[in-house]
């Protein structure tokens, strides 16, 4: 049975309580979680065609919340660069990936109410995975969220809280709401069944390559679950023997929002206090086009920092003017992708000399094009 642990004190707790941090440090929990059996190629043939198929790496199995979400295409875009468009997604972002786990998880746990806070994208996955599981949601975005987000969390049938200030302020507002009683709190920071969903993003990688992966796995990193559940599979396909070397991470941030790459560049485990934080445009204060990165203080910092070191690989920031240009240049080779999206293609799109592979992550119809 999995339990939810702390990796900064080791307080542990049952994944069937409502419990959504550790109640010592308030901080996001790990998973203790052994796979049920051995994955192989081979084994893979026939099964159903979602992420599902990778079950019993996953820490739930049977679900009935499903929407079908997960093989998305792999599509070679340069020599070097493939792109894998989960932009199809069932919500149109990567989101669902974890967003299906969660709202899985709140099926079988029957809260009175779940409640999930989000710059938009994970919002929209946690509020239509509610409505298949019939589960009552409310949905916390800030101000200035995309119109067609918001519509979308609305046209699910969940609440939506609009709350006045920045993500800061919107994460703020749903973790005093997840703490009464009988609620579960969908949170794809805190919760790690997220980060185990977002972790098929590099099963089917492996397996659409025939049992390998590339030099190099690109990510848009705000609070990381992408490239944290990409940590988790290359982790676990290493340790079973199913591949012989773990590609670089390369996390790629706004130029403008980029706390996590100030930190790697310092050499620091965990993020710089906001005082030695770039002044201007780049400060804590600032904004960018790619919304759903724009997290000035991830809570999983110390995480990813180390998974990105560990893998080799390196933090990169993309400029606004790089961003819209990006988001151009896809669409002049027929992929319509949101700002949040085109950051991995505007920071390794150009790369010749390894192989990498990014995620274009959210539809274009989300945000529109980039003023």
């Amino acid at each position: 049975m999995p339990a939810y642990i702390c990796p900064q004190d080791g307080t542990r707790a049952d994944t069937t309580a409502l419990t959504w941090c550790c109640p010592a440090c308030r901080g996001p929990w790990d998973l203790e979680f052994e796979a049920a059996a051995a994955l192989s190629l081979n084994s893979l043939t026939g099964r159903v065609n979602s992420l599902w198929r990778y079950e019993e790496v996953l820490p739930l199995s049977s679900p009935t919340t499903t929407l079908g979400e997960g093989r998305t295409p792999l599509v070679q875009v340069t020599g070097t660069v493939s792109a894998k468009l989960d932009f199809l997604m069932p919500t149109l972002s990567f989101k669902d990936r974890g967003a299906v786990m969660l709202a899985e998880l709140a099926r079988r746990l029957s809260p009175e109410r779940v409640v999930a806070d989000s710059s938009g994208n994970a919002g929209t996955a946690v509020a239509a995975y509610c409505a298949r599981a019939s589960l009552p949601c409310t949905v916390y975005v800030p101000e200035g969220t995309s119109p067609k987000k918001t519509e979308q969390i609305r046209a699910h049938g969940a609440h939506l809280e609009i709350v006045p200030g920045d993500r800061e302020a919107t994460a703020a507002a749903a973790r005093a709401a997840a703490d009464v009683p009988g609620t579960f709190y969908a949170s794809h920071v805190f919760n790690p069944y997220f980060l185990h969903g977002t972790k098929t993003y590099v099963y089917e990688l492996w397996e659409d390559l025939g049992g390998r992966l590339p030099d190099a796995i690109a990510v848009p990193v705000g609070n990381g679950t992408l490239l944290l559940g990409a940590a988790l599979a290359t982790a676990e396909l290493h340790a079973r023997g199913l591949i012989d070397r773990r590609p670089a991470l390369i996390a790629v941030q706004a130029e403008n929002v980029s706390p996590l790459a100030a930190a790697f560049r310092a050499g620091a485990e965990d993020l710089l206090p906001e005082d030695l934080l770039p002044d201007g445009p780049a400060g804590p204060a600032a904004t960018t086009l790619a919304e759903g990165i724009a997290i000035p203080r991830p809570p999983r910092a110390r995480a990813v920092l180390a998974a990105v070191r560990e893998s080799g690989g390196t933090f990169l920031t993309v400029t606004e003017d790089r961003i819209r240009a990006a988001q151009l240049d896809l669409a002049a080779r027929g992929f319509y992708v949101e700002t949040t999206g085109v950051a991995c293609w505007a920071a390794v799109g150009g790369w010749t000399d390894r192989s990498v592979v990014v995620p274009l992550c959210g539809a274009g119809l989300k945000t529109g094009l980039a003023g």
